[in-house]
């Protein structure tokens, strides 16, 4: 038996990446896993990776409160509560502060912050007694990355969310915890550089890692099923770090 065998999970972003290798995870562990992205496509081809009995696909954008709404009456057509929320889903794209737009911040803190906010808010009804709340921060909050501020600001936002709703919500006994992951190949880096500044851009970022790689999907899948289960359950309101050393040593 799984460690979240009868529980219910949402993940959002969950069609690729770190969503989708923690869906695999998550299900793998006994849940039933809702995962919603905005791509059909991409998440039907999910849903038969993850396995169908084990997987919902919800259309839908987090930056859109009526697909919210539609990614919750969905699981609450399950009649099962929700146990497990990943908030995964995010926007990231290079501007320095020369080059920032109102487009690029509206865009970044839309999906980053806002949606990560409504995210939370709405499932609140649903969140059972005992229910894990991880939110996806980042690395690149606390390194200064060229070109990668307004991303950085909005995942900064994102722990001090952690903290805040951890307080919040601990009265419920809903822990909220949040990951940091570092250096992951994953394809998100593909939607933001050229194809041809691709391998150039992966070697750079890796060159950062301690541990001398980019790091895994399914070993930031480990991190949120630890968080998600009973094994963390002294664990409230932490950061915890999935980056190969990156910002530790």
């Amino acid at each position: 038996m799984g460690q979240l065998e009868g529980k219910t999970a949402v993940i959002t972003g969950g069609s690729s990446g770190i969503g989708l290798a923690t869906a695999v995870r998550l299900a793998a562990e006994g849940a039933h896993v809702f995962i919603t992205g905005r791509r059909k496509a991409a998440l039907d081809a999910a849903v038969e990776t993850i396995g169908p009995a084990t997987a919902t696909a919800v259309v839908g954008d987090i930056s859109d409160l009526a697909d919210l709404d539609r990614l919750y009456d969905a699981v609450r057509a399950r009649g099962r509560g929700l146990d497990v929320l990943f908030a995964n889903a995010a926007s990231a794209s290079f501007a320095t502060l020369e080059q920032t737009t109102e487009q690029h911040v509206d865009e970044t803190f839309g999906a980053n912050v806002r949606g990560t906010l409504f995210t939370v808010q709405k499932a609140l009804p649903l969140l059972n007694d005992g229910a894990s709340v991880i939110l996806n921060s980042s690395v690149r909050a606390d390194d200064g990355a060229e070109a990668f501020g307004t991303y950085a600001a909005s995942k900064a936002a994102i722990r001090s969310y952690t903290r805040t709703w951890a307080n919040e919500l601990k009265d419920r006994n809903v822990r909220v915890n949040a990951i940091s992951p570092g250096t992951i190949d994953t394809p998100a880096l593909e939607g933001m550089v050229s194809a041809e500044d691709l391998p150039a851009a992966k070697a750079r970022f890796a060159a950062q890692v301690p541990l001398g790689r980019a790091g895994r999907a399914e070993e930031v899948a480990d991190a949120v099923a630890f968080l998600a289960s009973g094994q963390s359950r002294f664990i409230l309101g932490a950061n915890l770090y999935v980056d190969g050393g990156e910002k530790q040593v």
